[in-house]
């Protein structure tokens, strides 16, 4: 079954306000733990205290990307690092996440959507700019905001404007590409309850990406598999959060374990 209501579009600054609410989420979540040494579920070789390092160095470093403007690689580990590392005290550690985000919206702020910035994601549809780095944020903090929650034995979902544009963003940037896919070709389509579909076309060519329509799906052969759930689920499956069975799902399974195993960069 296809889906036909049209999205809404979110703009630069959707992302930007995303960015905050899920930041501030975030923080919150890291403020309500009982230790900052509760290892956490989703990454079992983590910490609290480690996942908050790890997400937080990874804002500054996008910081530093977008206010380096184009370039062929990324800035040195100096640019968005200082050395001092995430300081173990929560209320210093908390004020430090809060500089991470600072740094991140700052930097995306003063370039605006259309600057053109350094991304590893050349070969997708997606364009290489600060814009598309604003949106790519959302989804990534999001769902570290879950992987903390989780810890504290709160999870929530993805609200319905963060999931469907995350998970349109996770297909047509982080699935998106020119590489051949080792495999067997296949179709794989998603369904998003709140009425959005997704068609990935794997072969030779590499990754296809496009949107399914209730005026196209008369014309389409049936997939090799498809997923269906909330958007929130869609995009905690694609990140690994939750496992197919969460899911509606038909067809070969193993398709779903081949991408999941597939790395395009080697």
């Amino acid at each position: 079954m296809l889906e036909s209501r049209v999205p809404k579009t979110l703009t630069f600054l959707d992302h930007l306000r995303l960015i905050e609410e899920r930041s501030t989420a975030f923080r919150a979540a890291v403020a309500a733990a009982p230790s900052l040494d509760l290892q956490v579920p989703t990454h079992p070789e983590r910490t609290l205290f480690d996942l908050v390092r790890h997400v937080g160095l990874g804002r500054r470093k996008t910081a530093a990307i977008v206010a380096a403007g184009p370039a062929d690689a990324p800035p040195e580990t100096s640019a968005w690092e200082d050395g001092a590392g995430a300081p173990r005290d929560r209320d210093a550690l908390l004020a430090w996440w809060a500089e991470s985000v600072e740094q991140l919206t700052s930097a995306l702020r003063a370039a605006g959507p259309d600057r053109g910035c350094c991304t590893w994601w050349d070969d997708s549809p997606s364009p290489q700019t600060s814009g598309a780095w604003a949106r790519r944020q959302v989804p990534e903090i999001a769902v570290h905001t879950y992987d903390v929650q989780l810890t504290v034995g709160a999870p929530q979902p993805l609200s319905e404007e963060v999931a469907l544009d995350g998970f349109d963003d996770c297909q047509f940037t982080l699935c998106a590409t020119t590489v051949a896919w080792p495999h067997a070709p296949a179709v794989v389509d998603y369904h998003a309850v709140e009425g959005r579909s997704w068609r990935l076309r794997l072969s030779g060519d590499g990754a296809q990406v496009a949107h399914l329509t209730s005026a196209a799906g008369a014309d389409l052969d049936a997939a090799d598999v498809s997923a269906r759930g909330t958007a929130s689920d869609l995009v905690l499956f694609f990140y690994g959060r939750i496992p197919l069975d969460a899911l509606e799902f038909e067809g070969d399974r193993r398709i779903f374990d081949r991408l999941a195993a597939w790395d395009p960069s080697v």
